[in-house]
């Protein structure tokens, strides 16, 4: 995306009728994308495919750009919404071990519903403020619930907050290689049994248990 390009949406949609439309046209985008990646997917392929005029999508949206910055935002949101579901409603007697590998199985289960889709808004377009705004929400908020948990459960180190920020983005990152590049030759429930082994070993280290020992 340019830097100077306008991302922000023309109009927020107040109707029913309205919300439809943006509804429609980002749906419309989202298959474009899958299919045609970044570049080719263009405003007239997205207005055809979500059957209203070109002059509807620019009502609403000043650019191609525009439009994904707000699908990248729709979708965060959505996966926000299940991830914090699931950390939210945990009980307090299940095992750290399993609240991870619950955690990480749907954060790979997020990623391989529609991969193309994450290839194209988090590799193939450039990240404006907005968009880095968003992704910066997304973490913050599992992470501050995920804080919670270590606290209660009297892990994380000496500092369960820089903890819990890490274990979010260390999933998030390493669920995304997994799903469009594989990792070694992990299949999804190795990747999911080591990637949980990894960050349940880290949250319930004990400070300082890491540094090298002196030698006598």
């Amino acid at each position: 995306m340019a830097a100077n390009s306008g991302t922000r949406p023309r109009k927020r949609p107040v109707q029913r009728r309205s919300r439809e439309t943006v509804e429609a046209i980002l749906d419309g985008a989202a298959q474009v994308f899958e299919r045609h990646g970044y570049a080719a997917g263009t405003t007239n392929r997205i207005a055809e495919r979500a059957g209203v005029s070109v002059g509807s999508v620019y009502e609403y949206f000043p650019n191609k750009d525009a439009i994904v910055v707000a699908l990248a935002e729709r979708e965060l949101d959505r996966e926000r919404e299940t991830l914090l579901a699931l950390l939210t409603q945990a009980e307090a007697r299940e095992p750290l071990a399993s609240l991870l590998r619950r955690f990480v199985d749907a954060v790979v289960d997020l990623h391989a519903a529609r991969p193309n889709l994450h290839r194209m808004l988090f590799e193939e377009a450039d990240h404006p403020p907005r968009a880095h705004a968003c992704v910066l929400r997304f973490e913050e908020a599992l992470a501050h619930a995920l804080e919670a948990i270590l606290r209660g459960r009297r892990v994380g180190g000496d500092d369960p907050d820089a903890c819990a920020h890490l274990i979010v983005q260390t999933a998030e990152a390493l669920a995304h290689r997994f799903v469009l590049r594989g990792i070694h030759d992990l299949g999804r429930d190795g990747f999911i049994e080591q990637t949980t082994r990894l960050l349940t070993g880290y949250a319930t280290a004990r400070p300082g248990s890491t540094r090298r020992r002196r030698s006598r």
